[in-house]
């Protein structure tokens, strides 16, 4: 189940359609040591409702009272709130910081037409930007190219950070990050916990009743489906890692295929150097290109010298995340 704070803008729909009100209160800049990062969001509604933070908890009370203030004007503020080194200390930072908060109400400032668009977006797992101009008021959606501010806009989807390019502020809105897991094996078993605690959702893929079983992954999400019929399903996106860890051609070859022709944004693929290119050679075979196979991470992980599934599942992670911020 998806937590509240990712789902800010989808609560900000759900309570203006019942006639309640709703603020999006969103971080767009910081200074020092701020509590929460810029795009982070709360949505207040109209009768003191609230879900999200914009802070450690230091500044929400005063952010609540002014975005019910907003919401009874029907006008958008900017907020500008510094957190001093006690109060810094108290919500876990060694020191203070400043932040600015854009308020704005659905409906009198943000179009619910838009704010649609933007949830559909988001359901739709579709990569959205949300650009605002504090200043004018002006303000769009940005779901592909041809936008004056398409570059930066293409980096900061890359970064997954939001800010400011000259008087526009951007909102990033990626969708969730996922993990494809082909292989119900020990190494899979260490690797769905870290997956999560990373922030991925991941679901496991084995053919295999007795490896893919409830037992070995209790509360998981298992596909029993052949790799490439489970993965077309799945639908792979540059925000699905696909990591293949059977060492068994009839298993890791067709979801490697699959992966090399989406554009998920990192494939792995367990195996000894000596393995591995043995798998090159097939897919130079089957006609994949130089660069389509410059794709693949493998043998797979960064090489820390990891022994055993926990420690080969560590330098997995660590090199998904190497590759999804680009390091």
């Amino acid at each position: 189940m998806t937590p509240n704070y990712d789902r800010i803008p989808e609560l900000a729909l759900d309570w203006h359609r019942q006639g309640n009100g709703a603020a999006l209160a969103t971080v767009i800049e910081t200074w020092g040591s701020a509590p929460r990062p810029v795009g982070s969001q709360l949505v207040v509604s109209g009768e003191g409702e609230m879900e999200g933070s914009v802070s450690g908890g230091c500044v929400e009370g005063a952010v609540v009272i002014e975005s019910i203030d907003c919401l009874e004007k029907g006008e958008a503020t900017v907020l500008e709130f510094g957190v001093a080194d006690e109060q810094a200390f108290a919500v876990g930072l060694a020191c203070g910081g400043r932040i600015r908060v854009l308020v704005e109400p659905v409906g009198r400032v943000i179009p619910v037409e838009m704010l649609e668009a933007l949830v559909d977006a988001r359901a739709a797992r579709e990569q959205v930007a949300y650009v605002v101009n504090p200043e004018t008021g002006a303000r769009r959606l940005v779901t592909g190219q041809g936008d004056a501010l398409e570059a930066e806009i293409a980096e900061r989807f890359r970064t997954d950070k939001s800010g400011f390019e000259g008087d526009w502020f951007i909102g990033i809105h990626n969708p969730p990050l996922r993990m494809a897991i082909v292989g119900a094996v020990h190494i899979a078993q260490a690797l769905v916990p870290m997956a999560r605690l990373a922030g991925y959702d991941p679901v496991v893929i084995d053919p295999r009743p007795a490896f893919g079983a409830e037992a070995r992954f209790p509360g998981e999400t298992l596909m029993e489906d052949w790799p490439d019929e489970a993965l077309a399903a799945y639908g792979l996106d540059p925000r699905t890692a696909v990591v293949t860890l059977t060492h068994d051609p009839k298993l890791d070859d067709p979801a490697i295929r699959a992966a090399l022709g989406s554009d998920c944004f990192y494939l792995g693929c367990l195996g000894s150097t000596r393995t591995h290119a043995k798998r090159v050679e097939r897919l130079r075979e089957a006609g994949f290109s130089e660069a389509q196979i410059a794709r693949i991470h493998g043998p797979v992980g960064l090489d820390i010298g990891a022994q055993g599934p926990a420690e080969i599942a560590i330098s997995i992670m660590a090199e998904i995340t190497s590759r999804l911020r680009k390091v």
